[in-house]
């Protein structure tokens, strides 16, 4: 008789330390009814009240009274997941990926896009372009790319573009005014539609 009382109060304190794992969030400590998995009631010696009621778990047949057996998770599998549920399944809309480095970097240009970059630019100052066109495409694709990032900040992109295109004369840039029609150029030839 004792044994038995033994192997109850034994099975009555698994299920109950199974329930609080695997019921994280439900007030019932139904979490593996939720999941379709097949279910007994099992209530400590000093408990007699009803199955589903508090007081009383719900465990899996099989796993409450046998030792090294993994507890269910939340969503009744035995293979010691988490038990969170997967992006989108409680109802929320999945999360948003972060979007790559190198968004709104145009491609390298071909020689007929790099020749309008380079002329647009010269028509500007010809000292933006001065004797490196090949790095000045490579300023225009950064600035591409910060005009993709900061579309409607207009002081911003003045900015960034006086930090991109610098010359010996000019290393602090050329001046808000000559920015401004450096990214207007760059609209016109080699940077994508803003958003």
């Amino acid at each position: 008789m004792r044994t038995r009382l033994l192997a109850a109060t034994l099975t009555a304190l698994a299920a109950v330390s199974l329930a609080a794992c695997s019921s994280s969030g439900s007030s019932s400590g139904k979490a593996t009814a939720a999941a379709g998995s097949p279910t007994t009631a099992v209530a400590t010696p000093s408990d007699t009240s009803t199955p589903g009621s508090t007081g009383s778990t719900a465990s899996t047949p099989g796993t409450a009274g046998t030792p090294g057996t993994p507890a269910p998770s939340a969503t009744g599998t035995a293979d010691g997941a988490t038990g969170a549920p997967a992006p989108g399944t409680d109802g929320s809309a999945p999360a948003k990926p972060a979007p790559p480095a190198d968004a709104g970097l145009p491609a390298k240009p071909d020689a007929d896009v790099t020749g309008k970059v380079v002329a647009a630019l010269k028509a500007i100052d010809p000292a933006i372009v001065g004797d490196k066109p090949d790095q000045v495409v490579e300023q225009a694709r950064k600035q591409c790319q910060s005009m993709y990032q900061f579309p409607k900040d207009k002081a911003k992109l003045i900015e960034l573009a006086d930090q991109h295109f610098t010359s010996p004369d000019h290393p602090q840039g050329f001046g808000p005014d000559t920015a401004a029609k450096i990214n207007d150029a760059l609209r016109a030839t080699l940077c994508p539609p803003t958003r």
